[in-house]
């Protein structure tokens, strides 16, 4: 495929299209340093960020908008097999080396209500060509695939999904109904990229050095290497900026993520970072408003019955509010909702990812369902949520005790 000549800054436009490919794959297992794959409609014609509404300016969403949105999130691919086919070459690996035990170790995820009853204690696990039955089936989560009769992949894709929805593991682990929103921080998207023919092995040794749950969204933008970990995309409805560095709101996020990272037909444009990107016909603008509606209406998922200590958590809630809420403002759980940034030294965070993008800073991150998705910060440093309270506890000065970090966590694991 000829590289668009519009796709990139000059710079960019040197690099070969095999690297740009490859990297793209990230942000899929992108769709976001921030929600995942963001999702609102952009500013007409990739025009400033931040000059499109907030989620408090946007109108109800229609029952009919949303169904079409999970259409949308769950399958379509925006036109992006002409990367993951016809560049990385990646359908020929998965029909001829992916089975599904090697696909289920990966963290890819297999949607148990696209199954046949009784289909998984007929086939063979071990043989690639159930791979592809599986994904003729639209059974794996994330992947689409173009199955001819003679059991051919003549072209495979990605959707939003493939990041940014789990499985709950009801009928094996990886096997179960989707969870949409949840991420899935099992998938290995270095090692899935590093499949493909296409990448030299300096490539490999990069994708190959992030690990389950996370990717680099920029890698293919400026060569540095600082991987994130997957974010949630639920519980965005009050949610202004989605991103981690908050450079627009999640409509510029998913935008961003389908055009430049999972090599999609589609406009995207920030002179902030030099980018400017157009095709015709554009096939990811008219689904924006669509996958919005359905991803803001995805809720946070409560904690299991039974795994808060509410006693505990209410004496949190105080040390919450007298510690916490001055960042942590509202119900939704940030202070950028009122274009609040913080330098990476206020939190004591690592500052090598702001760096590289438009802000230089980061968001005070919502707080949603902080029991389910560890590990913590943008780059999962903080194993847990203990190790979140004791780095706060040192680098804020808040002087709490054992026992009132202990409340503490009880606290944020109820949120």
């Amino acid at each position: 495929m000829a590289y668009p000549k519009n796709h990139l800054a000059a710079r960019d436009r040197q690099q070969s299209w095999a690297h740009q490919a490859a990297s793209i794959f990230i942000a899929l297992a992108g769709g976001a340093v921030a929600s995942g794959c963001g999702v609102s409609d952009m500013a007409p014609g990739g025009a400033d960020p931040a000059a499109a509404p907030t989620p408090a300016a946007a109108e109800p969403a229609s029952a009919a908008l949303i169904a079409e949105g999970k259409q949308i999130f769950r399958f379509a691919t925006f036109g992006d097999e002409q990367l993951w086919t016809d560049t990385l070459r990646l359908h020929g690996v998965v029909e001829k080396s992916v089975d599904p035990t090697t696909a289920l170790a990966v963290g890819l995820k297999v949607d148990a209500d696209a199954l046949p009853a009784g289909i998984l204690e007929t086939v063979d696990l071990k043989s690639p060509a159930t791979t592809v039955a599986l994904l003729k089936m639209n059974a794996v989560v994330g992947l689409q695939a173009t199955v001819d009769a003679g059991g051919r992949i003549e072209r495979l894709g990605v959707t939003c999904a493939l990041c940014h929805s789990t499985v709950d593991n009801s009928i094996m682990p990886g096997i179960g109904r989707r969870l949409d929103g949840w991420p899935n921080r099992d998938l290995n998207v270095g090692a899935i990229i590093a499949l493909s023919p296409a990448l030299s092995a300096d490539q490999k040794a990069v994708y190959g050095s992030w690990g389950p749950g996370k990717y680099d969204p920029r890698y293919n933008l400026d060569g540095k290497n600082t991987p994130l970990v997957i974010p949630p995309a639920y519980g965005l409805a009050d949610v202004t900026n989605e991103t981690y560095t908050a450079e627009g709101p999640i409509s510029y996020w998913n935008a961003y993520v389908a055009v430049t990272q999972m090599g999609a037909q589609g406009n995207f444009s920030d002179a902030r970072l030099g980018i400017e990107v157009s095709h015709a016909p554009d096939l990811v603008g008219p689904q924006l408003a669509a996958l919005r509606a359905y991803q803001h209406s995805l809720p946070t998922p409560p904690p299991p019955a039974g795994s808060v200590d509410t006693v505990a958590a209410e004496r949190g809630r105080v040390l919450f509010d007298r510690s916490c809420a001055t960042c942590h403002v509202g119900g939704s759980g940030t202070d950028n909702n009122n274009g609040t940034l913080h330098a990476p030294a206020d939190t004591g965070v690592d500052g090598a990812y702001a760096a590289r993008t438009a802000s230089k800073a980061y968001r005070t991150t919502p707080l949603r369902a902080l029991w389910q998705h560890p590990p913590y910060f943008h780059d999962g440093s903080a194993a847990t949520l203990a190790a979140v309270v004791t780095h706060y506890n040192r680098v804020r000065g808040l002087h709490l005790t054992s026992e009132q970090q202990r409340d503490l966590v009880e606290y944020l694991k109820s949120r």
